[in-house]
């Protein structure tokens, strides 16, 4: 194994907090020098983020207060998987629910392990296409604004510091990335 040299071995697993979104633990591990460690991190189901691809061209985004940074991000629409499900059944609700659009299309872009210092988090990104209208069917504790922009503009502002949530920066320029090479 190439690797070995790097790999670290659970010797016991601790779980601190159990809650709706994520799990906490603290593990006792074995480094590769053979001494002992601890690491904590949260276990997360997972989840999906998703481009919309709005009929005229654009692109929307929302803006929506995050408790932990304490102020208002712009970010692609997005939620965790439940139990039992992957990232193409979790995209068509989360998509509806948030900003009140379906899609014909799902477009996988990429996936990312967006904290992998502390989480086991891993998310999909994908191309929403061929929207159709419907309802935002928020959750009772979830307040956004939708925010409708030009590929160019979200561009323009996953890289002059505007947004600064990693999906989104991520998922914009991916985005741009597939659309440039469909419209050669």
């Amino acid at each position: 194994m190439k690797d070995k040299h790097l790999i670290e071995k659970c010797l016991e697993t601790e779980p601190i907090f159990k809650g709706r979104l994520l799990d906490i633990h603290r593990d006792r591990v074995r480094l590769p020098n053979d001494s002992e460690s601890t690491r904590e991190y949260t276990r997360h189901p997972g989840a999906v983020a998703m481009v919309p691809l709005l009929p005229d061209g654009r692109i929307m985004l929302i803006r929506q207060f995050r408790y932990p940074v304490r102020k208002v991000m712009i970010e692609l629409p997005a939620g965790k998987l439940d139990p039992g499900e992957d990232y193409l059944t979790t995209a068509p609700r989360e998509l509806e629910e948030e900003i009140g659009y379906r899609a014909g299309e799902f477009i996988l872009l990429g996936e990312i392990d967006p904290c992998v210092g502390y989480s086991d988090e891993h998310m999909w990104i994908c191309l929403a296409r061929d929207l159709t209208a419907t309802t935002n069917n928020l959750d009772r504790d979830e307040f956004l604004e939708a925010l409708p922009v030009s590929l160019p503009e979200a561009v323009r502002m996953a890289t002059d510091g505007t947004i600064t949530d990693v999906k989104t920066i991520i998922g914009i320029l991916w985005a741009e990335r597939y659309l440039s090479r469909k419209a050669r």
